[in-house]
């Protein structure tokens, strides 16, 4: 299952990479909202973690376009700013949920798992209604 991170921050990518891939996701990696784009365009990931401030565009403008080509697309927002400005934000956009950062191992896992989850929980009440 791929999950695409999308931070400017070195550490970040290469944090959520290892943990990620120590529980056997495949992860992509994006340093800016137009890497990301062109990620998801060529190949689109089961999950989005998107971080809100990065330079040029940010991650609400991501989850703008991700909502405007891939509605059912789940996204995780993540930010060291964790305010009720921008938990709301997110919210509004339709993301899954969010976690603070810095934020631990388990923390990132525990989110991944529950948003992944409730997507496979929703898809089969979809399939079932039809």
């Amino acid at each position: 299952m791929k999950i695409l991170v999308v931070d400017d921050e070195d550490i970040v990518l290469s944090s959520c990479r290892l943990v990620l891939e120590a529980e056997n996701f495949e992860v992509l990696l994006a340093r800016s909202v137009e890497q990301a784009l062109n990620i998801i365009i060529k190949d689109i990931p089961a999950l989005l973690l998107i971080d809100v401030k990065m330079p040029v565009h940010n991650g609400m403008y991501l989850m703008k376009k991700v909502n405007e080509k891939w509605p059912e697309l789940p996204v995780i927002v993540m930010s060291g700013y964790p305010t009720n400005e921008t938990i709301k934000a997110a919210a509004d956009l339709g993301s899954a949920t969010f976690i603070a950062k810095p934020f631990t191992p388990d923390e990132l896992l525990e989110t991944v798992k529950s948003v992944l989850q409730k997507e496979k929980n929703h898809g089969k009440k979809e399939s079932l209604g039809n």
